[in-house]
């Protein structure tokens, strides 16, 4: 039995038990308690502050070489990886994410953090071309404290994405993990203790947007904030920013099409749709929730989908078989039912799901059938709205510029999938389609080298990459005089005094 992580804060390097409001941790596979905990309050993030200023600015991390950092990064990523299995089990507890699922999380982070870490023994500054008679250079400093907001649906792996290149910065780092999945990102924090990261640098504060999001905002100490979430969050946490004129990074929502033309491999196309949008079982920003399927193909191929869809298998994510888990909580799961009533009571027409599974083994948890509705055009709400759950929409195209328009007609621009036998069309296609990423004859692949992030209302900045650091970073420029003679707007003077 893996215990979980006891009821306690990781507040600037100590453990204390919060003073704010109380949150409960649910597993959605039954409804049980995890862990009942005091969240952060808006004294404990004060005081986590005033202890990150004092230990990012010692010389002891501040002066530390670049390659002497990495070892912290590798250690972290070490720890991560002897505990992947605790992980594993504490996130799907936490989250009701399947085990396979979380495990490959886990992988994920350990290698972000292993990344980062290889990234700093490679980091060089810039001598760059003079062009007068001074040596001129630019190098990059830490920021000093960041603030990192991380959503409920992948935590450890979206907490890695910030944590690692912040630290890797020499920043210190705040993470405000959502209220219903504070566990893994605690255990994170046990990690990076036993890593020797100096006291002060890492803080872990769950607790409301309300009061701890607001607090990391606004607080003049405070350099930037990196969040992933909701549009409308992120919006109103970008206003914030603005007064004080400070960086953000916004990971937001999305609504994203999936491509598929009539010459398309049809198997890898059926498999990849299903994966792209019933994986996480839909709890993903960049799931695939618009599909567009080509006229001459479409009958055939929903079909064909709909059959595969109602073969797969909802279970308990303990359960290796399963491929569809229970949503995160309750309350979202009452949300996506009611997106489905909305366009339902809109005129869609509900190919398969549309209800949670009924049995013994569903009624205790926040579970919801893989979904898939038809009958509306891209101006119903459901084909705009992010619904954030395992509900796909299918609509018919005719051409390329058809699919484009409307796959291009969303106040989203976070990712698209493409299928189709012919690369010039791919290239063509995803260079014209509004989006972050655009996957073809694949989808939902990640690698930690490859930047990401989404347009439009998808949010701004972005995650990963050689240059994840630098986002976490400030430039700064050096002239150095070369010619050991007074300035000339001056020399008179100063030779006549």
């Amino acid at each position: 039995m893996i215990e979980l992580p006891q009821n306690k804060l990781f507040i600037a390097g100590e453990w204390e038990e919060g003073t704010g409001a109380e949150i409960t941790s649910i597993f959605p596979a039954d409804g049980s308690v995890n862990r009942v905990l005091r969240g952060a309050s808006t004294a404990d993030g004060e005081r986590a502050i005033e202890r990150a200023k004092r230990a990012q600015a010692d010389p002891a991390w501040r002066n530390l070489k670049l390659h002497e950092r990495a070892r912290f990064l590798y250690a972290i990523a070490d720890g991560i990886e002897a505990n992947a299995q605790r992980i594993a089990h504490i996130q799907t507890r936490d989250t009701g994410k399947t085990l396979r699922e979380t495990g490959a999380l886990a992988a994920s982070a350990a290698g972000t953090f292993r990344y980062f870490g290889a990234m700093l023994e490679t980091s060089d500054e810039a001598l760059t071309a003079q062009r007068g008679n001074a040596l001129t250079m630019s190098v990059h400093e830490p920021l000093g404290l960041v603030g990192a907001i991380t959503p409920w649906n992948s935590p450890i792996a979206s907490d890695a994405q910030k944590v690692a290149p912040a630290l890797a910065a020499g920043n210190a780092v705040l993470l405000k993990p959502a209220s219903w999945s504070p566990l893994v990102s605690l255990e994170l924090a046990r990690i990076i203790e036993a890593s020797g990261l100096p006291k002060g640098l890492f803080s872990v504060l769950p607790g409301s947007g309300r009061e701890i999001g607001n607090l990391l905002v606004e607080h003049p100490d405070i350099a930037k904030i990196s969040f992933t979430g909701g549009t409308e969050t992120g919006r109103a946490l970008a206003v914030k920013a603005a007064g004080k004129l400070m960086p953000v990074s916004l990971e937001l929502g999305g609504k994203s099409p999936t491509i598929v033309f009539a010459d398309a491999d049809i198997e890898q196309a059926l498999a990849g749709v299903l994966f792209g949008i019933f994986s996480s079982s839909g709890q993903s920003c960049i799931a695939g929730a618009r599909l567009f399927v080509e006229r001459p193909i479409y009958a055939q191929f929903v079909e064909r989908l709909v059959a595969a869809t109602k073969r797969l298998k909802v279970g308990h994510p303990f359960e290796a078989d399963t491929q569809v888990a229970p949503l995160v909580h309750f309350d979202h799961r009452d949300g996506v039912a009611e997106h489905v009533r909305m366009a339902l009571g809109e005129g869609a027409e509900l190919l398969a799901g549309g209800a949670a599974p009924e049995g013994q083994d569903f009624d205790k948890g926040a579970y919801y059938l893989p979904t898939i509705l038809a009958g509306v055009d891209n101006t119903a709400r459901i084909c705009r709205e992010e619904v954030f759950g395992p509900v796909l929409v299918v609509l018919p195209f005719d051409d390329e510029a058809d699919v484009i328009a409307q796959a291009n007609d969303n106040e989203y621009g976070l990712a698209c999938g493409i299928w189709t036998r012919d690369f010039p069309k791919s290239w063509r296609v995803g260079s014209a389609i509004s989006a972050g990423t655009v996957w073809v004859n694949t989808y939902k692949q990640f690698s930690i080298s490859t930047p990401f992030g989404g347009e439009k209302e998808s949010g701004m900045g972005r995650e990963k990459g050689r240059d994840g650091i630098r986002a976490y970073m400030a430039q700064k420029s050096f002239y150095t005089d070369l010619s050991g003679a007074p300035h000339p707007w001056a020399a008179a003077t100063v030779q006549a005094s």
